[in-house]
């Protein structure tokens, strides 16, 4: 279907013709992320699932709760979980983008590009959608989930949307050209998801952790997502969406010059 909607004729624009590349990127990528694999659908919800519970057998050990003011240990670590899996899956879905797409370089209207922002698209909504149906579980099981501030909860998952964009540009380059690359993206995962505030607060680590650990961005965009959940919770001091939007537009904007500077090189790979 993606090389029939390609080889379309007929005179049109050029944002006509880019758009129609990627609604043929796009039913090609959602069928084979959705269909090709049974268990898809499930391993996007369990997985989520398996580490809340694996947390909350923790907390019985340490009593992770009394360490968040303002929020419920469980929600609070719902939100932040699909927070960062956002973001994760935004920089992983990126890696192999190019690499899986390369036979589609053959037709002129397709770019190197293209398949790393549609598959960003698909996957922010799938784990939208995934969110959603977390959201309404929780409201099911008695479980406060709902945002105390809709708008703000919108515009910080849009914001975690972009990072995982800019993030996805970058190594999408950087991981074909040079696939060690690859391997220290996936090494990073798990020591992300804890210096990152995933699981545990940051709120009680020594100031001049505190002070390192905040130079992180995504600690910044999952704790303004969390306070619009959570209205009463306080967040890690020094919290800033302005930090968080630099690094955002800053990392889109190096994602776009090295898709620009190597587009013949990620071609020919």
């Amino acid at each position: 279907m993606a090389e029939q909607q390609l080889n379309s004729g007929g005179a049109r624009s050029a944002w006509a013709v880019t758009f129609s590349v990627w609604y043929a990127m796009f039913m090609r990528e959602a069928i084979s992320r959705t269909m090709a694999d049974r268990m898809g659908w499930f391993w996007m919800i369990a997985e989520p699932v398996a580490f809340t519970s694996v947390m909350i057998g923790i907390r019985s050990f340490i009593r992770g709760d009394r360490m968040i003011v303002g929020a419920d240990f469980i929600p609070w670590m719902i939100v932040g979980l699909m927070g960062f899996f956002l973001i994760r899956e935004g920089m992983m879905r990126g890696l192999g983008a190019i690499t899986a797409n390369q036979a589609l370089f053959a037709y002129r209207q397709v770019q190197p590009i293209d398949p790393v922002l549609v598959r960003n698209f698909l996957e922010g909504m799938l784990r939208t959608f995934v969110f959603m149906l977390f959201i309404v579980g929780a409201q099911m099981l008695d479980m406060e989930l709902f945002p105390d501030d809709a708008l703000q909860a919108m515009a910080g998952w849009l914001s975690l949307w972009a990072l995982g964009l800019g993030l996805g540009l970058i190594v999408s380059v950087l991981g074909t050209l040079v696939a060690e690359v690859s391997i220290v993206v996936r090494m990073i995962n798990m020591p992300l998801l804890i210096l990152s505030g995933v699981i545990f607060p940051l709120n009680h680590l020594p100031h001049w952790a505190l002070e390192y650990l905040m130079l992180n961005p995504i600690v910044h965009g999952l704790e303004s997502l969390r306070h619009a959940f959570f209205d009463g919770y306080h967040v890690v001091h020094g919290t800033s969406m302005t930090y968080f939007w630099m690094w955002a537009l800053s990392t889109i904007a190096l994602g776009l010059i090295l898709h620009l500077r190597f587009r013949d090189k990620l071609k020919a790979k």
